[in-house]
């Protein structure tokens, strides 16, 4: 992502669903339709070097903050569902309804080991 205007630095998370986001960071000021086209432009760049597995589930590019609107927490009361239950369960039947809401950014799942929780994160975009 070298040569995008103002951009501070860049981070990435991935989690054992296979779902990885990079985050960039910009100045105060930056105006973000010009940062995201200035990304989705160097993105392009790198999709054909991609796996083909990850070019057909897809690559997006958001804006947001990092505001908290809201966290949703899915569990097994009575442990009949795994973590990986409960994570299919919430991309089938939740992340993408929630997905298609205006005016928040992409909903994130983090996991909670002790309960096998997994939490919708929703932000303001």
């Amino acid at each position: 992502m070298s040569g995008i205007d103002n951009l501070i630095y860049m981070s990435s998370t991935s989690d054992d669903t296979g779902q990885s986001t990079t985050t960039l960071t910009f100045m105060p000021g930056t105006n973000p339709d010009i940062a995201q086209v200035q990304v989705q432009n160097k993105l392009q760049l790198a999709v054909p070097l991609l796996p083909a597995q990850v070019q057909q589930a897809g690559v997006r590019v958001t804006k947001s903050t990092n505001a908290f609107l809201m966290f949703v927490g899915f569990i097994s009361t009575d442990n009949s569902m795994s973590k990986f239950d409960i994570a299919n369960y919430v991309v089938s039947h939740v992340q993408d309804p929630i997905s298609r809401v205006n005016g928040r950014r992409q909903p994130q799942r983090a996991g909670d080991p002790v309960r096998d929780a997994h939490l919708a994160r929703l932000e303001p975009s």
